[in-house]
């Protein structure tokens, strides 16, 4: 059988293909493993500078409740803190403000990217003290927007990111709110 593919290659003229194949196959899989690595580095810096781009930041905006007409409501994030934690794990030390909420703890978010943009992706996730939210929000330069759920209730978020003044970052350390890491 392989004398006859031998000749039959022979005879077709294919030899010269199949070792072009042969000797192509591994310069293709060094530049893939090159382009992998080159992308690998990129979203290392990425992520490095998203850390960096929330740390000692403020989240000011505002919300809306679907269904209802009203002016959108402010809301307020003080983020301490923010880095990865592990594969698409993030932990954000956060003090939030909303309505008559006000604590400061650590939550560990799932955070994807969408090319060099990344969004915040909880599904039902517990928050202590806050209750369970689903939301979807994207950062790009100064600005943040999504949408969020909150049992039945549920619309929109978005606004700007702002650099904490030493006063916010001191009240966030003092408000006695800390809790544990999640799990």
């Amino acid at each position: 059988m392989i004398a006859f593919l031998k000749n039959r290659l022979i005879l077709t003229g294919q030899i010269p293909a199949m070792f072009l194949i042969v000797a192509i196959c591994p310069a293709l899989a060094i530049a893939q493993e090159e382009s992998d690595s080159a992308e690998k580095t990129e979203q290392q810096q990425r992520e490095q500078q998203f850390g960096k781009s929330l740390t000692n930041k403020v989240l000011v905006g505002s919300f809306t409740i679907d269904g209802q007409a009203d002016q959108p409501k402010e809301e307020r994030y003080e983020l301490k803190k923010v880095t990865r934690l592990r594969d698409d794990l993030w932990v954000f030390n956060a003090r939030v403000k909303y309505g008559k909420t006000d604590i400061t703890l650590p939550i560990i978010l799932k955070v994807v990217w969408a090319e060099d943009t990344p969004m915040i992706s909880m599904t039902n996730v517990t928050i202590p003290g806050l209750g369970t939210f689903t939301c979807r929000v994207f950062f790009y330069e100064n600005r943040y927007a999504g949408t969020w759920q909150h049992g039945k209730k549920g619309g929109h978020m978005f606004g700007r990111i702002e650099t904490a003044t030493t006063a916010e970052n001191a009240s966030s350390e003092n408000t006695g709110n800390d809790r544990p890491k999640m799990p």
